[in-house]
């Protein structure tokens, strides 16, 4: 039995059975009509494809690259506006930064309308070859490039009344000179000059649109944060004429974190790890040279670290004076010992000097009894050395004395002090000075009279070993370095924080 399908018609208000012939009927009918749609549609999308390509190769048939918009005519304006896309790296040591970006061109070049309806043709950036573009660049410039992938960043958008949108997408290397006085507590102003290279203000004038800038806020930097960003235009003189610059200026504050603990935590522990030893015995000399050396050392490796990472400029840094003043104080602290050691040992040494002359003169004062007449006036004890061998001495004066010194140095025979020359004769003499020390040897001749410059020198010494203060224990020294290092490193870190507070 055939399947039979109830429509109603609203209009007669009857009703009619189809049979399922009829329904196929129909669905032929509307694939026939779809077909016919689709063809159409294919049709008007082919037509338009064609307009699109007679309209572009109408609008660069008689174009000429070579000449701005509206040329002879009032100056062109091109606007710009940019988007941050990432800041890569900051170098103080190049003092330069590197920034990824987007650049947006507008302008307006009535050749290039091709409607009155607002119709925009977006083509690619190869097309940007065969239109005027304006020649900008940077001013401020080190190396740039284009990126490339998957095909060159670079886009050209027509609009119907000949406004044209011009960006591209490049990452930029930027000098940007930085005052680093107060470093690591500084903050720089890193700018972006961009400029028209041949176009003077009487053919081409730059403006920035009423959005200059975006994605600042989104963009952040490992070493910096950035406050805030000022945009402005002005005109530069050059040789070859007046030229429109528009510049982006960053506010970048650098962060403090870092060398908190890379430089300032490990230089107070090494100036703190130097005061151990003044709790070292005085007598341990290896273990607080050993200690005040390695502390030395460590600092010097430290001050190295930092400047590798700087430019080599002329002027004093906020780090530098740091560094130099931990440096000092670990230093104060090896010299510190150094004048414990000379006190201890040289007040041993005292001691025992005095301990040797009042021995010496017990020793002179037991024997000052049985004194011998001396064949020298003002001599105690004396004594003639016969001089042996004389034959051999360069002199012929003394060659010819021989026969008396063979003479008088026969055994058995005393020395008669008549046969010596008096210039041969050495007085030994056991006599003490006013001070009680042995005076040794003392031969005639011409008296020497000590330099000046020396003997000021030693008087000036003396003065200033009465003038200050005898130490009998060694230990207060140690005492005293335990309260006054501290006192005056925590003054100096006070005294530099507020620096760094009214700074910031």
């Amino acid at each position: 039995m055939p399947v039979c399908v109830l429509r109603w018609h609203l209009k007669g208000g009857t009703a009619s059975i189809l049979t399922s012939k009829s329904k196929k009927k129909d669905d032929e009918t509307d694939r026939e009509w779809g077909a016919r749609g689709a063809s159409f549609d294919n049709t008007r999308l082919s037509d338009r494809l064609e307009n699109v390509t007679q309209t572009i190769s109408r609008i660069l048939d008689g174009y000429d690259i070579r000449l701005r918009p509206n040329f002879g005519g009032e100056p062109l304006l091109v606007g710009m506006d940019l988007t941050i896309a990432s800041f890569d790296a900051i170098s103080e040591v190049n003092m330069d930064y590197t920034i990824t970006m987007y650049l947006n061109q507008y302008w307006k070049d009535e050749r290039l309308a091709f409607s009155q309806e607002e119709e925009v043709l977006t083509l690619s950036g190869d097309f940007a070859e065969k239109i005027w573009v304006p020649d900008t660049f940077f001013a401020n410039d080190k190396n740039s490039f284009l990126h490339e992938v998957t095909e060159r960043n670079k886009l050209v958008r027509l609009s119907g009344d000949g406004s044209v949108t011009y960006g591209m997408r490049f990452t930029t290397t930027l000098a940007c000179m930085m005052d680093l006085h107060y470093y690591p507590l500084d903050s720089q102003n890193c700018t972006v000059e961009i400029e028209s290279y041949g176009y003077t203000v009487l053919d081409v004038v730059m403006y920035w649109k009423e959005t200059p800038v975006r994605g600042v806020e989104e963009a952040e930097l490992p070493q910096f944060t950035i406050i805030g960003y000022e945009t402005n235009d002005r005109k530069e003189k050059l040789a070859t004429g007046i030229y429109q610059r528009l510049s982006l200026s960053f506010k970048l504050q650098r962060n403090i974190g870092y060398f908190v603990f890379q430089t300032y935590l490990p230089s107070i522990l090494i100036v703190m790890l130097s005061w151990v030893s003044f709790w070292i015995n005085h007598e341990a000399t290896s273990a607080r040279v050993a200690l005040g050396i390695t502390t030395v050392l460590t600092m010097t490796t430290i001050s190295t670290g930092v400047r590798s990472s700087l430019p080599r400029i002329s002027y004093v840094k906020a780090i530098d004076i740091y560094l130099v003043m931990c440096f000092v104080f670990v230093f104060a602290a090896l010299l510190e010992y150094a004048a414990v050691n000379y006190t201890y040992w040289g007040a041993r040494a005292k001691k025992k000097t005095k301990k040797k002359d009042s021995d010496d003169k017990k020793v002179i004062s037991s024997k000052s009894g049985s004194k011998a007449s001396s064949p020298f006036p003002g001599s105690t004890e004396a004594d003639i050395i016969e001089l042996q061998d004389l034959r051999m001495s360069p002199l012929p004066s003394i060659r010819n004395r021989s026969g008396l010194v063979s003479s008088s140095s026969t055994p058995g025979r005393e020395h008669d002090p008549a046969k010596f020359p008096p210039s041969f004769r050495i007085s030994r003499v056991a006599a003490y000075n006013t001070y009680g020390r042995n005076t040794g040897l003392r031969y005639r001749g011409p008296k020497q009279h000590k330099p000046k410059v020396l003997h000021a020198i030693r008087r000036g010494a003396s003065v200033l070993r009465v003038s200050m203060p005898k130490i009998k224990d060694v230990n207060i020294i140690d005492k005293y370095s335990r309260i006054i290092f501290p006192f005056i490193v925590d003054s100096n870190e006070w005294g530099s924080c507020k620096r760094s507070s009214t700074i910031v």
